[in-house]
């Protein structure tokens, strides 16, 4: 039984941010190495989505929603080089500064997952305390 609707997106989201930072981390490691290119974490529909420019959405009434995707085949998750990046002499294009921000910004959102997921796990919690009382 789920706590709420929201909470699989939340635990995708979790999942995807952990992934995000073992790249991100492979990234550092991999800082003095000749050749390596920088690598990023990406969903593959939000790839298609990009590379496919016939997919708009039209509305024909005031009130359709602007920004609705009903696409609802599940994401799946793959490593790319990131392109367009300045390298080094020894071809490596990692810049430590920028991994680090990415590092930072990828916590912060995955302390916020986990913050909602606490809060919806103790919201369950005290409907079922509440219910039980009754």
């Amino acid at each position: 039984m789920k706590p709420s609707s929201v909470t699989q997106t939340l635990f995708s989201q979790l999942n995807f941010r952990g992934d995000r930072q073992k790249v991100i981390s492979s990234n550092i490691a991999n800082i003095n190495t000749p050749g390596y290119k920088t690598k990023e974490l990406v969903f593959e529909n939000e790839l298609k989505k990009a590379d496919d420019s016939r997919l708009k959405l039209y509305t024909t009434d005031k009130n359709h929603l602007s920004s609705f995707s009903d696409d609802i085949t599940p994401a799946t998750k793959r490593v790319v080089d990131v392109k367009g990046l300045e390298e080094q002499n020894d071809g490596n294009n990692v810049n430590l500064d920028t991994q680090m921000s990415e590092m930072a910004k990828n916590k912060v959102i995955f302390d916020a997952i986990q913050a909602s997921i606490r809060k919806d796990s103790t919201l369950f919690k005290s409907v079922i305390e509440a219910s039980s009382k009754n």
